[in-house]
């Protein structure tokens, strides 16, 4: 099968794409995915640059991807949820990626049903970005209804999914963006946006009870001054 695989880390000149990478066998947990779209998120180029490897070592070459929207093709002895011919998405997560290849393996309970009104292409797009919002959003900050959330950089892959979250568990949602995207994060349910080219997130908002922040240890650290007691 083919794959894109990096053959040492650093540039993007490092990400060969090969013909003749062997097909993987399922093991006894795990279905054979047929991949029909992937996606690249910045993770992907952190670990082609080599940025984790304190805490990731992989063999090289290593094949990555961490979004899978395909058809099982096989399963495991175990695997009792799926059959062939699913139609499934998935990430694998980043100790075990390997979605940038016409076959993937992966854990049953790594697997969710596509959608059944998105495209292949669509759904590629949703597993790790999801899973990044709703593991904060839900299982870190158990937000409630009528609390307050900022989530920074809401036009991004993850902030508008935090958007969408944030609004469905019942809070109020404000988000940071260029003007050119207040359409878009409005349009997700964000209550308050706010440009940061022409305002200060910190000098206009207060006591929020959560702050989802996609940026760095730099805004995190500033965006301490608008949460309440506990945020």
């Amino acid at each position: 099968m083919r794959a894109a695989r990096v053959i040492a880390y650093g540039g993007p000149e490092n990400l060969r794409v090969d013909d003749d990478v062997p097909v993987p066998q399922p093991a006894p947990d795990q279905v054979l995915i047929e991949v029909h779209a992937t996606s690249v998120n910045p993770v992907d180029c952190k670990i082609r640059d080599g940025a984790f490897r304190a805490v990731l070592r992989y063999p090289l070459p290593h094949t990555l991807g961490m979004d899978v929207s395909g058809v099982v093709r096989a399963v495991g002895a175990k695997v009792t949820r799926w059959k062939v011919g699913d139609e499934v998405i998935g990430s694998p997560g980043p100790k075990t990626p390997g979605t940038y290849a016409e076959f993937t393996c992966m854990r049953d309970r790594e697997v969710g049903r596509k959608p059944t009104n998105l495209s292949h292409a669509e759904a590629a797009s949703l597993p790790l970005v999801f899973l990044t919002a709703w593991q904060g959003l839900v299982d870190t900050a158990h937000v409630r209804p009528g609390q307050k959330v900022l989530v920074q950089a809401g036009a991004g892959g993850v902030g508008t999914v935090a958007i969408q979250i944030a609004k469905h568990l019942g809070a109020y949602v404000a988000t940071t963006c260029s003007a050119a995207n207040a359409a878009l994060v409005t349009s997700l349910g964000a209550d308050r946006v706010i440009d940061y080219r022409h305002e200060a997130y910190d000098e206009v908002l207060a006591d929020y009870d959560v702050v989802f922040d996609a940026l760095g240890l730099d805004e995190a650290r500033r965006a301490r001054k608008i949460l309440r007691r506990g945020g």
